[in-house]
């Protein structure tokens, strides 16, 4: 089974580029370019060069111990947090900065949820001096305000989206319309593997460091470069598809996506895609969406702003219907219940979208000599006050 894209940027039945005619130019230059870019050897050092001495790659493997000991398997937690800037985020960020400057472009779009693709972009938009608008929905601008105050302390202008449920999605449409009004100058950094192709190839191997480097970590720690399980948190899907990457070949590793059931797939208010989704298109690719019927989108929910997301990356959703990657999903409860106890088990505080892979352990039966890989997407500073809501601190 091939769980790649095919030259017509399709992952079986997902993927594709359903874009307006006014987009059409941006799209075909990043198609015709983008591979042809990554390939060049003074981008590839320069990539490197920034991932090892900015960003401070490789990130830790690291052994949970008292985690372990719970769980009765040997659990690993791959250090995303630990990044600058605290997610997986900027890795994709620095790779498409370097990609729009040989493109020749002099401004930079992005839209965000949780705010660290936001705060990731107007990092590297300040590194490499790039004018930089954000977009962000306004409750998530609410409920991640530290995120908003970094992105304009970075220079960044942080627009936010009003309409819908003024969450990521909206996001993502007004960052599209921007794009469609200022083609020539302007390249549209997105944050996951959705949009349309090359966008989802393109941000998949950006973000594919994640498991090359857990293959080698892997090898070193335990003298075997395949784990039993790897485990990572889904939203549009960046961090899982960079942690799925090169164990995608590898069937004998079983590949878990947690998505956000919020507070309960059948309550009204999830963003469980695969359980509650079908096929369709959404921002520019085919894939599984939440949808009604007539095809409207149904708006998502979940206490997580960086999994509030009515869909699935297309490489996500050929997975799913292959059966390549299971799909599950923990509700807000659980999530930060797995935060709490990460925090207090481990000493550190994970984001609560790292927190819904982590979840997921519960629910899970191991032998003692399994390996679990668990991508730690981000750090939980950002999420503190819906922590310190939650528990009453």
């Amino acid at each position: 089974m091939n769980y790649g894209v095919n030259e017509d940027g399709y992952y079986g039945d997902f993927g594709g580029a359903y874009i307006p005619e006014m987009l059409y130019p941006n799209i075909e230059a990043l198609r015709k370019q983008y591979l042809q870019v990554l390939e060049d050897d003074t981008f590839k050092a320069e990539y490197d060069q920034l991932l090892r001495d900015y960003v401070g790659r490789p990130s830790p493997l690291y052994l949970a111990k008292r985690f372990s000991e719970k769980y009765g398997a040997n659990i690993f937690f791959k250090r995303e947090d630990l990044n600058h800037t605290g997610s997986h985020k900027i890795n994709n960020a620095i790779g498409q900065i370097l990609l729009a400057e040989r493109l020749g472009k002099k401004r930079v779009i992005a839209e965000t949820g949780a705010g660290q693709h936001g705060v990731a972009t107007a990092t590297v938009c300040a590194l490499r001096g790039i004018e930089c608008v954000v977009y962000m929905g306004e409750i998530d601008m609410e409920r991640q305000a530290p995120n908003v105050s970094r992105m304009k302390m970075l220079g960044a202008t942080v627009v936010p989206a009003k309409s819908g449920s003024k969450t990521l999605k909206d996001a993502t449409n007004e960052a599209l319309r921007d794009w469609i009004g200022n083609p020539e100058d302007t390249h549209y950094i997105i944050g996951s593997v959705v949009g349309p192709y090359p966008y989802p190839e393109m941000v998949a191997r950006f973000q594919s460091i994640i498991s090359l480097e857990t293959k080698k970590q892997l090898l070193e720690q335990t003298g075997k470069e395949l784990p039993e399980y790897v485990m990572a948190c889904v939203g549009g899907g960046s961090n899982a598809m960079g942690m799925f990457y090169h164990f995608l070949g590898d069937e004998s590793v079983q590949l878990v996506a947690v998505e956000a059931a919020g507070k309960g797939v059948n309550s009204g208010h999830s963003a469980a895609t695969t359980f509650l989704g079908r096929e369709g298109v959404l921002h520019g690719t085919r894939t599984i969406l939440m949808q009604t019927d007539d095809g409207q989108v149904i708006e998502p929910y979940s206490v997580s702003a960086g999994l509030d997301y009515p869909g699935i990356g297309p490489q996500h959703a050929h997975l799913y219907k292959t059966s390549r990657a299971q799909y599950v999903s923990i509700t807000d409860d659980e999530s930060l219940a797995a935060g709490l106890l990460c925090s207090q088990l481990e000493g550190i505080i994970p984001a609560i979208e790292s927190a819904h892979a982590i979840a997921y352990l519960e629910k899970m039966t191991f032998k003692p000599t399994d390996n679990v890989v668990i991508c730690l997407s981000g750090r939980g500073d950002k999420d503190l006050d819906t922590y310190i809501k939650h528990f009453g601190y």
